[in-house]
């Protein structure tokens, strides 16, 4: 059997057993996720509740104007839904474009195989299943496959287990039982850190495990948002509200007319249905217009801008948002899932502690630069230091830059006699060496302290305090490596191995080596606690590294137990039950595989959690995919960047805490547009319904209504969204998704402030019926204009509800609210002016105008005064 796979691999496949395999197996392509088309990008935007009802009332209008021949309404309604759709296609797709540019996959890179019996290099794409693949430290693996042969071959699997160096050998016994995947088996998208060795090909492109991973990631998530959710609950109770009472007005009025019609005339000939076709027309168009002023047209633009406008400026915090809700979603999150690796760590191992005889530094320095095979790479200023070859090496190497020695003049002035790479079996790495230092021959050893000490003449107390230090460190999952060396007597002989397995080697220490948290993960995890989030490490790392790395940031506290974490293969064993039943509890799991942390999003879900992700790797997709919120890394794979609703573009856990802030201000804001916009509705619609029943023409046509909806609106919700973010929401638990968007303190607020405008404006209807005809005009201009003034101050008093603040506390928020005041003013002035038949006004003159504005100020001043009696009250 040996000598068969040592056949194929000295000979490969010839070309027409390629392009077999290649018919029968694919190639070695991922699919891309399916992008939606624009035209459906754009149609999604039509599945907002409030957008549907405006359709609605659009298709009534069209009905009316076509029957009456007048045609400004409808386009004003249609402008609205066409302004609303078109600003929130725009920004996503705005989004993708610079998200595609993040995204360039290199399918092209070289890879050398051995086919018709010689060595050549393929492009990675062309790889098929039979391939033999040589592997070279630093290269990523094109395609899952068997070992046929291992030499000293350790690999990165941080992309799919989130493991920073794994050991693979074909020899059995040393199979490691616990890991991930088999210890003869390599991954597509993995990287050889160590050693070389050749594979066999066994699965190519979709079928490889990334392959897998990836197709999850772009399965479509059925998870609504929060937001949609609270506004579907929203447009529901708006529309049966607008129905019920357009239906009952439409009902009363119309039985009230055509009794008095009947009672007076008889029905002989089609004169007479055209008299009652008239009277059932003029009401259906009250009804209508009824539902046009209950539905808040300008609801579903305000929601947009807001996202939009968050999306902009979270962009400066780091936060690259690619799907508009996530901002806001961002907010309501209950529970967040974080891997280890390069989110919660630097993902670069530095050492974190070398406990090194201090009066040999030479030894030490040109040990470690000789001893390794490792090297420094050149970054620049901001960038984080990084190297080629193994971790650990590169640890070390780091570590005697950082004492100012300089490894490459000490490597390359000492002459290497004999080396001995790192081997699995071995547990240690030696090298002798010419040393022109200690003008003499000297075998530096580093590896597994137990090993490196055994070859040591140390004596028991040496011993028992090294062990100590040991079992401290590997107690806080770190990587330990013991140091030594020896002078060698020029007439000995040069075999490392007979020289280390001599012993009498002289010890020099231990280093601790650990991939260190990130130094603002602690608070950023205790912003979240306080803030009523869960926090879940899962990561592929061992159970003892990932409580560690808990303990650190503050997650695991004395008093926790077993039943706060689990392993991967622990909790695939449990029923959905048993699942359901501990994951609120879970705080840490280990040795995750990518469908175990896409399970436990589901099942979290399931229990009614709002599930942030975040990942880095091609293995956190899957889960970065079904969350309510993905949130990728900017250095992370691109499976992972296309998988997720946001990209952290630093990394850093800290970004997470920014973004929850920003989306449960945002929440705010959008609290307050509704509060302004319902105050305006339920003032219009008892104003029309009122009107009627004093016998008035409508006191607010339809297209009054849309200006006073949609532009007024849109200029409101730009002033609302733009209120910057306050930290205060950190200190408040997170909404449930269940909590209906309208609170007790809105309601209130909707209704008095409603009530008092409805008064104003009524007293005014009752002055209007009694006026001449030829001023009616005049004063339902004016009446018109008092509306718009009264919700104009009200604005004011929107932007600071919920708290106890004057309007005039922030200088940088009254301005941005002043320069919006502004815009609408000259709006409602230039539509009282020139509006003419389309908004049904007429001029008026200078000194008028004056009057109302000044008099209909009193809102704010009220507003100021309740706010400052209430900050008195607080004081006392």
């Amino acid at each position: 059997m040996a000598q068969k796979k040592q056949e194929t691999a000295l000979t490969g496949l010839s070309d027409k057993e390629v392009l077999i395999s290649r018919e029968k197996h694919g190639t070695n392509l991922l699919t891309p996720p399916k992008r939606p088309s624009m035209w459906k990008l754009y149609l999604e935007k039509f599945r907002d509740p409030v957008i549907r009802i405006l359709l609605v009332a659009a298709f009534f209008s069209l009905v009316i104007s076509i029957i009456e021949n007048e045609y400004a309404e409808t386009i004003g309604i249609f402008f609205a839904i066409f302004l609303a759709t078109g600003i929130g296609f725009y920004f996503e797709y705005d989004a993708n474009k610079k998200f595609d540019l993040l995204n360039a996959v290199g399918e092209e890179t070289p890879v050398t195989v051995i086919r018709n019996g010689k060595v050549r290099e393929i492009p990675r794409k062309e790889i098929v299943v039979g391939d033999i693949v040589v592997l070279n430290t630093g290269e990523e693996i094109p395609a899952d496959g068997i070992l046929l042969e291992a030499i000293s071959l350790q690999v990165n699997e941080s992309n799919l287990t989130g493991e920073l160096m794994v050991n693979k050998t074909i020899n059995e016994e040393l199979f490691d039982e616990e890991a991930t995947y088999p210890s003869n088996e390599v991954m597509r998208g993995t990287t050889v850190v160590d050693g070389h060795g050749i594979m066999k090909v066994e699965r190519v492109g979709d079928s490889t495990e990334i392959g897998k991973v990836a197709r999850q990631a772009t399965e479509q998530s059925e998870e609504e948002t929060p937001l949609n959710i609270q506004l579907t609950k929203l447009a529901g109770f708006i529309g049966k509200i607008g129905f019920t009472i357009a239906t009952l007005t439409f009902i009363v009025f119309t039985a009230k007319d055509l009794y008095s019609y009947l009672n007076v005339n008889e029905i002989t000939d089609w004169h007479g249905w055209m008299a009652i076709a008239r009277i059932v027309l003029k009401y259906f168009m009250m009804a209508v217009t009824l539902i046009v002023v209950a539905v808040p047209e300008g609801l579903p633009m305000s929601v947009t801008l807001s996202l939009a406008l968050n999306m902009r400026r979270m962009l400066k915090t780091n936060n690259l948002v690619r799907k508009m809700h996530a901002c806001e979603t961002m907010g309501a999150i209950t529970v967040i899932c974080t891997d280890k690796t390069g989110t919660l760590t630097q993902n670069l191992m530095q050492v974190h502690e070398a406990k090194l005889d201090a009066t040999k530094a030479d030894l030490i320095a040109e040990g470690i630069s000789a001893n390794s095979t490792a090297f420094l790479e050149e970054t620049g200023e901001s960038k984080k230091p990084s190297g080629v070859g193994n971790p650990t090496e590169i640890a070390l190497l780091l570590w005697l830059n950082e004492q100012g020695k300089n490894y490459l003049e000490l490597r390359e002035n000492a002459k290497v006699i004999n080396q001995l790479t790192f081997s699995t079996e071995r547990k240690y790495m030696a090298t002798l060496v010419d040393s022109p230092i200690q003008q003499k021959k000297v075998l530096y050893i580093k590896g597994a302290p137990e090993i490196v000490m055994g070859k040591c003449n140390l004596s028991p107390e040496e011993l028992t305090h090294y062990n100590a230090d040991l079992l401290a460190y590997q107690n806080k999952a770190m990587r330990t490596l013991g140091l030594a060396y020896k002078f060698i007597p020029e007439n000995s002989g040069n075999d490392c191995a007979e020289l280390v397995n001599e012993g009498n080697m002289i010890f020099l220490g231990i280093v601790a080596i650990s991939d260190p948290i990130r130094p603002d993960v602690p608070e950023a995890v205790q912003k979240c606690q306080s803030a009523g989030i869960g926090v879940k490490i899962v990561t592929g790392d061992t159970p003892g590294t990932a409580t560690e790395i808990a303990r650190q940031i503050g997650l695991w506290k004395p008093e926790d137990t077993d039943r706060n974490r689990i392993t991967g293969i622990e909790f695939a064993a449990l029923s959905d039950e048993e699942a359901l039943d501990r994951v609120l509890d879970l705080k840490v799991m280990s040795r995750a595989r990518p469908m175990d942390k896409q399970r436990l999003v589901q099942l979290l879900q399931q229990k009614g959690a709002v599930v942030a992700v975040t990942g880095d790797g091609t293995n956190d997709a899957p889960a970065l995919n079904h969350a309510q919120v993905g949130l990728s890394m900017g250095t992370g794979t691109s499976v992972a960047k296309e998988a997720s609703d946001i990209t952290l573009l630093d990394d850093s856990f800290h970004s997470i805490a920014t973004a929850v802030m920003w989306g449960r201000s945002l929440y705010k804001n959008i609290q307050r547009f509704i509060v302004f916009q319902l105050t305006i509705n339920v003032v219009a619609l008892a104003s029309v319904l009122l009107g009627a029943f004093f016998g008035t023409e409508l006191p607010l046509t339809v297209t009054q209504m849309l200006w006073v909806n949609l532009i007024m609106d849109t200029f409101a919700a730009m002033a609302l969204a733009s209120i910057p973010p306050s930290a205060d929401v950190m200190n408040e638990k997170p909404r449930k998704t269940d909590d209906f968007i309208i609170t007790k303190v809105m309601r209130k607020n909707i209704l008095g402030v409603g009530f008092c405008f409805l008064a104003i404006l009524m007293t005014l209807i009752v002055i209007i019926k009694q006026m001449p005809a030829d001023l009616v005009g005049q004063a339902l201009t004016q009446f018109f204009t008092i509306f718009v003034m009264l919700q104009f101050w009200n604005l004011f008093n929107a932007s600071v509800f919920g708290t106890n603040h004057s309007v005039f506390k922030d200088s940088r928020h009254a301005l941005g609210m002043l320069s919006v005041a502004i815009i609408i003013l000259v709006g409602q002035i230039l539509i009282v002016e020139f509006g003419g038949k389309v908004f049904r006004t007429e001029p008026m003159d200078f000194i008028t105008w004056i009057y109302i504005i000044a008099g209909t100020s009193f809102v704010l001043w009220i507003g100021e005064i309740h706010r400052w009696i209430k900050r008195i009250q607080k004081k006392n």
